[in-house]
């Protein structure tokens, strides 16, 4: 299959795009960047250039190929605006991408985040959040899954809130700047709040399953740990950058606080069923043992 491919040299895409070329597949993927076309051909991918605001570039994607992975993504998190701002030009490139796909019967995969649910580990059949701060990416998640109805075997993949290789990425990753910032490893509240997480080669392996194979309308759980306190990960990148650990205010997080400081653990048991994914790569606290200082 020729894949078009966004977000192509992020943690997770990078990984993405090995996976695909490692199991037989070809891609072509939007560069922003010489640095990112660069990386993009010795990864062995064809390239795109242009911008994910550009729509008309990513519809000559979509035009040359047989499948989508949308991946792309702001990476200014430092205000709710600019948050937002992201969350807008992704929603708007992930109309596009569907819009150019109805009536194709061709698949495109995107990704949001696992939900969370009070008192238990959230499953693929419990709705995403449409409101709060990212609530943007899931009434835009559920308008993609809605062009089933119309020839799109449109699939989401839902990421923990970290995603992780070689003790980088995710809200561990964003923890762990955050102590590098402060000289402190701090956890919001007592720290006994679950984030789920991934290692990013498993979870390029479900995006390629869902690419090949996932029905049309369906959501799946890149999830390999239900739920590690935080902490417990506050704990290893104290170690690891020889700093204290302790709690700290929610807002020390900016715009994440809220998320951060919410227990939100996620569960992958419908998705290793149905689609025979399996976990391979060490879990988050062992990863982290990589974290450098």
């Amino acid at each position: 299959m020729y894949v078009f491919i966004t977000g192509g040299t992020g943690t997770i895409g990078s990984a993405v795009v090995a996976e695909l070329i490692g199991n037989g597949h070809t891609v072509l993927a939007l560069a922003r960047s010489d640095s990112s076309e660069r990386a993009l051909k010795n990864a062995g991918a064809d390239v795109l250039r242009g911008e994910l605001a550009d729509h008309d570039v990513l519809r000559a994607g979509v035009a040359q190929t047989d499948g989508v992975i949308s991946l792309a993504f702001g990476r200014d998190y430092s205000t709710p605006e600019a948050l937002a701002a992201s969350i807008a030009e992704e929603s708007a490139a992930t109309a596009t991408l569907g819009e150019a796909l109805i009536g194709s019967d061709r698949p495109v995969v995107t990704v949001s985040g696992t939900p969370w649910v009070a008192g238990r580990a959230s499953t693929e059949s419990d709705p995403v959040p449409t409101d709060g701060p990212v609530g943007g990416r899931g009434r835009s998640v559920n308008a993609l899954l809605s062009l089933a109805s119309r020839g799109v075997r449109a699939t989401a993949v839902r990421m923990p809130r970290t995603v992780h290789n070689r003790g980088e990425g995710g809200f561990a990753g964003l923890l762990a700047d955050a102590a590098r910032n402060s000289g402190i490893a701090g956890y919001p509240g007592e720290g006994t709040q679950r984030w789920p997480a991934v290692h990013a080669l498993d979870a390029a392996v479900l995006f390629r399953l869902a690419l090949e194979s996932a029905p049309a309308g369906t959501a799946w759980h890149a999830v390999a740990d239900e739920g590690d306190a935080v902490r417990d990960i506050a704990e290893v990148v104290g170690r690891r950058l020889d700093l204290p650990v302790r709690s700290v205010p929610q807002e020390t997080f900016g715009p994440f606080g809220p998320i951060f400081a919410m227990d939100q653990p996620a569960s992958s048991v419908h998705t290793r069923e149905a689609l025979g994914w399996q976990p391979k790569h060490p879990g988050l606290l062992d990863d982290l043992e990589n974290l450098r200082p």
